[in-house]
């Protein structure tokens, strides 16, 4: 006789909220279209709680996860306390925020841990703040670490040479180069606290232990270099950041630093390694968005409307050359202005690169502008 199917931990604490799932795009929403105020904590399950903090801009906002745990050492070893994982922007209202979850919705508890998926802002914003306030380690992957320290550092009244040369390669006109190049250098360092000299790393296949459970690391590539996700396995719960989103694509883009890189290449292989490996019942917490089940079915979503976007570009090369500014009608549906345009060339230049590492395009330069054609 087989063995029953244990059901989840969480189904039993998200049947007792009273929620209406909802079912959209073939994804299940357990708590309907319930989200929690900024600074306000929801219980999902035993030993698990979700806040959010506030994002300037379409995303509106990014999810934050509060973990029961205790104190391992110190003055407070063994009392009960609470590890973060993703902590927004270093802003004042992110800030605001924040305090108000610790005045009012966790008992007077202590952060243990301050755990960060990626590099990017909206995660490691409020790492350093957070870790200088109680004393607690920053849990990271190193070259996510290394990454962070890198831009914090990165500042300067000048726009380097290399990317004003990005800019042109791109196809930018000069005018809007100019206007860029007045802005100055360093944006990453004014939306990031500093973070404390050391970190602790997480890596691939590594297992964090937060209070009762057991959290199992799993590393993704594409979105940033090395992106931690943690996989509750026994009970079924994935903490997903920006890999797994459930309504909006990760941006894929070429980096300023890795510049001859193939990002989409390397997204695109780990959605097939995560659609390989990861449990479908598996209920997904992502970076944004709310909670859902059907990682498989949003996996293979994120894969076609990749392969889609690469077959519309390599079908629009094989009619005459672009510019990668010339593909953004192929690949965002919406207009693309100053605000964005920074983000807009990285994902059109990783896809225009991935068709050359895959061998249906190259380019040939002219003043400066990448020209691309089919193979």
């Amino acid at each position: 006789m087989d063995a029953p199917i244990k059901t989840p931990a969480y189904d039993a604490t998200l049947a007792d909220h009273g929620f209406d799932p909802i079912i959209a795009e073939g994804l299940t929403y357990p708590l309907g279209d319930y989200e929690p105020k900024y600074g306000e904590y929801f219980e999902l399950m035993p030993g698990i709680g979700w806040t959010r903090t506030p994002v300037p801009g379409p995303l509106g906002h990014i999810n934050n996860w509060i973990l029961d745990d205790v104190h391992s050492d110190g003055p407070q070893k063994g009392e009960p306390g609470f590890a973060i994982v993703d902590t927004g922007l270093f802003m004042p209202a992110v800030i605001e925020s924040w305090k108000q979850l610790f005045e009012t919705g966790l008992n007077g508890k202590t952060a243990t841990k301050i755990v960060v998926t990626h590099y990017h802002p909206d995660h490691v914003g409020c790492a350093g703040w957070l870790a200088n306030r109680f004393k607690a380690p920053v849990h990271m992957n190193r070259t996510e670490w290394l990454l962070a320290r890198m831009l914090i550092a990165d500042t300067s009244a000048d726009v380097p040479a290399e990317a004003i040369e990005e800019w042109r390669f791109a196809g930018w006109d000069e005018e809007l180069i100019e206007e860029r190049s007045k802005e100055g250098w360093g944006r990453f360092a004014r939306a990031v606290s500093r973070l404390p000299i050391g970190h602790i790393r997480m890596d691939e296949g590594d297992h964090l232990t937060i209070g009762d459970n057991d959290w199992r690391v799993m590393i993704g590539r594409g979105h940033t270099p090395e992106h931690a996700c943690l996989i509750d396995d026994k009970n079924r719960v994935m903490i997903s950041g920006d890999q797994i989103l459930p309504r909006i694509t990760s941006n894929i883009s070429v980096m300023l630093s890795e510049p001859t890189a193939d990002p989409l290449g390397e997204w695109l292989a780990s959605i097939d390694r995560f659609r390989a490996e990861i449990d479908p019942e598996l209920l997904v917490l992502p970076a944004h968005g709310r909670p859902f089940k059907g990682a498989h079915q949003r996996l293979d979503t994120l894969a076609l409307r990749h392969n889609e976007a690469l077959d519309d570009v390599s079908d629009a090369l094989a009619k005459g050359p672009m510019r990668v500014v010339d593909s953004f009608p192929l690949l965002f549906s919406r207009p693309i202005g100053p605000d964005v345009i920074g983000m807009a060339t990285g994902e059109a230049m990783a896809t225009l690169r991935h068709l050359e590492y895959t061998g249906r395009a190259t380019h040939e330069m002219k003043d400066g502008t990448a020209w691309y054609s089919a193979v």
